[in-house]
């Protein structure tokens, strides 16, 4: 038969419904709450606990001008390239940079103080000196300063333990190997000379521990380039803004100021190599130039003598002018083009800028000479004679003062950068930031723990009301809340089953509080059951669940006593042989019942017992068989079931689960009338679904259902409403 779901404007089990999520966190407020706390307490413990992070800073200016007159330098002026700022910034953080200060600093040495468990370093910080139960940790005022620290490629790496002895003395361990003794100042050799250590100060009592390890050169310049960054203020503003984190802010003042040092170091000796590359060039044309000067000269002084001393016309010197200055000008280019091909080939932007414009001054040199070939020939040999010797002469004199220029730039060269703020270590530690940082891990504590709860709800989702159950074609008989009292009778039971002393008389919760609201619902149920067994073939009644901890047993007992207590004779049988326990609600044992009828062992009489209810009779389980499900198919069960149907008006029959074993289908065969229980968030719809599917799968009809211990919470009250109320007779 296939079951079709009711529709309306509540939504299925599959839906995601926003009320019954408000609900659900209003039902785990307090383990919300709770969560979130803890993650506070931990915040707080964290943020004090953990190690300060301190930054220092400094502020350098590159400017955009070197100030260094020399050919190179006007070519690269003149074309616009100027250094870059991404380059000055890889420059920064190149190894050559860190790599120097890694050596000044000796960042290459570590040195650990073994601190107390979880809180050394926060009792150190806060000034604690030794106390009198600790002798390995490292307390407030001890210290150790290693002076040198050289080992072999195989010892880099590696830690070692330094233990502080008596007087100045010292003992060296790998691991747990002595590898020797040493003092305080004195140059020792271990490990056949493998190590040597040098320790400057050792400030510690005897028995303190340091851990010293000799990293790697570049192990040591990529953490320091870890804590060490760098960036720029604004947009090609040249002002870098330099910044390091360290535990110690002295150390990282200290550091950082080295590394700005060697930065403007490293500037000026770039900016002076190309002085005196620029000066060497110089000096090497001096003397060719020097040379062809005198040529021009002596060539001159020969052509005037031998035509008598030949002057030049007005038009002539003009033209004249003319080519000394644009000889002059390629001369230049000549010497820049020199410079230039040792540093870049052909094909780069600056030589190949430098040589257009050298070909723009040959074109006008060329059309110098077509007028040149329009003067006489006197003018014309004279001419050429005096633009070679007074250009010649231009360039010996500019050769003479670039010289100058480079000897003196190459004398006072201070770079093309600038520390505008040294280095200097803020005040206050920058990590951990305690406020931020609990309120953050607060908030994901809370998040979490919402998280947590809505994720569990939706994944184990049970049946939180009676639509739920008629969606899946089952009418529901009863709505049974959850009753505080019965939770003290069982708790009262269990006490009295680990102390045999005292006795509770009954554990049925219809005959100790008959006013609860349960025991209201299941004389609605009584009332429900009458009309829906007219028409069954027995009178029997089966009760089962789809799995365990449902309260079958419950509803079986105190349905049966409700029932008696209306008069009729009425019988609990239980059949969950394997973990019955209906006998516990009556104080008693569960030996000589319903196995032992079955396996012939005891007669009905036998087992057959009156509870302290008026009406109430009970069979307990006896004694757990190793066959259960062969012994409810055999005749004997039958035959003992029409003996209890011809003996009491009523007979109820607590089954196991439906999903655990088969006992159930068997005695639902052998039973008119049968119900299925489902405990209020715990039996997800599907489940019940598959419970009913497998009873009718093997001939069982499920007449209705049951759920039991409903709560009052908000899920339920946002999304299906709560409708059991207490309503008890006034006392006045």
């Amino acid at each position: 038969m296939v079951k079709e779901s009711k529709t309306g404007s509540r939504p299925g089990y599959d839906d995601i419904d926003l009320g019954r999520l408000l609900g659900v966190l209003l039902d785990n407020k307090w383990l919300i709450m709770l969560v979130t706390a803890l993650f506070a307490v931990a915040a707080v413990v964290h943020v004090q606990l953990a190690t300060p992070i301190y930054r220092a800073d400094a502020l350098v200016q590159v400017e955009g001008k070197t100030g260094l007159s020399n050919p190179l330098a006007e070519v690269r002026s003149f074309l616009g390239e100027e250094p870059k700022a991404e380059a000055e910034l890889e420059i920064l953080r190149s190894r050559m940079v860190l790599g120097q200060a890694v050596d000044q600093e000796r960042l290459d040495i570590a040195v650990t103080p073994a601190r107390f468990p979880f809180v050394g370093d926060f009792l150190v910080r806060r000034g604690m000196e030794r106390p009198g139960f600790s002798r390995r940790s490292v307390w407030a005022g001890e210290y150790l300063n290693v002076g040198e620290l050289r080992v072999d490629h195989e010892w880099l790496g590696r830690a070692l333990r330094l233990v502080a002895g008596e007087s100045g003395s010292y003992r060296l361990y790998h691991g747990d190997s002595l590898l020797g003794e040493g003092r305080v100042g004195a140059t020792e050799h271990f490990d056949d000379g493998a190590i040597e250590l040098r320790v400057a100060e050792l400030e510690a009592a005897e028995g303190a521990e340091f851990t010293v390890v000799r990293r790697t050169r570049l192990a040591a310049i990529n953490q320091l380039r870890g804590r060490f960054s760098v960036n720029q203020r604004g947009r090609d503003s040249g002002v870098f803004n330099m910044t390091l984190l360290d535990e110690d802010p002295r150390r990282a003042q200290r550091t950082l100021s080295v590394i700005g040092q060697i930065y403007l170091t490293q500037n000026v000796e770039r900016q002076s190599a190309e002085a005196e590359q620029s000066l060497v060039f110089l000096e090497e044309q001096v003397p060719e130039v020097r040379t062809d000067l005198a040529r021009a000269e002596d060539a001159l002084n020969a052509f005037r003598m031998e035509h008598e001393s030949v002057d030049l016309n007005i038009e002539t010197r003009s033209v004249l002018d003319r080519v000394v200055d644009l000889d002059t000008r390629l001369s230049e280019l000549e010497m820049e083009q020199a410079e230039l091909s040792r540093r870049y080939n052909a094909s780069h932007p600056l030589y190949a800028a430098m040589m257009e414009k050298r070909n723009n001054l040959e074109r006008d040199r060329e059309r110098l000479n077509e007028r040149i070939h329009g003067l006489p020939e006197t003018q014309q040999q004279i001419l050429r004679m005096s633009r070679d010797v007074e250009v010649t002469q231009q360039v010996y004199v500019q050769l003479l003062n670039k010289i100058q220029e480079m000897s003196i730039t190459k004398a006072s060269t201070v770079g093309n950068v600038r520390i505008l703020d040294d280095a200097v270590a803020q005040p206050g530690p920058v990590e951990p930031r305690k406020p931020v940082t609990v309120v953050m891990i607060t908030l994901v504590g809370g998040f979490l723990a919402v998280a947590f709860v809505i994720v569990r709800s939706i994944l184990n989702r049970g049946v939180e009301s009676a639509d739920q159950l008629e969606d899946l074609g089952l009418p529901v008989y009863a709505t049974v809340p959850l009753s505080d009292d019965q939770q003290k009778l069982v708790r009262r039971v269990k006490r009295n089953n680990r102390r045999r002393g005292r006795s509770v008389a009954c554990g049925v919760l219809a005959q100790n509080a008959p006013d609860d609201t349960a025991v209201e619902a299941l004389r609605g149920l009584r009332t429900s059951l009458h009309f829906a067994m007219l028409e069954a073939a027995d009178n029997r009644l089966m009760i089962t669940g789809p799995s365990p901890n449902i309260g079958k047993s419950f509803i079986s007992v105190n349905l049966g006593a409700v029932i008696a207590q209306g008069g009729q004779r009425v019988v609990v049988l239980d059949a969950d042989m394997r973990k019955g326990h209906v006998h516990t609600a009556f104080n008693a044992d569960s030996k000589g019942g319903l196995s032992e009828v079955l396996a012939a062992k005891a007669g009905l009489d036998d087992v057959i017992r009156q509870s302290p209810v008026n009406g109430l009779s009970y069979v307990a389980r006896g004694k757990a068989p190793p066959n259960p499900a062969e012994l409810l198919m055999s005749e004997r069960f039958g035959q003992l079931l029409d003996a209890l149907s011809e003996r009491f008006d009523l007979v109820i029959v607590d089954t196991p689960p439906v999903l655990a074993v088969t006992d159930a289908a068997i005695i639902g065969h052998r039973c008119g009338t049968s119900l299925m229980v489902a405990r209020f968030g715990l039996n997800p719809p599907r489940e019940v679904d598959v419970a009913i599917r497998r009873l009718e799968s093997s001939g069982v009809t499920v007449k209705g259902g049951i759920l039991n211990a409903i709560e009052r919470k908000a899920a339920t009250s946002y999304g299906y409403g709560y409708y059991h109320y207490a309503y008890k007779t006034s006392e006045t």
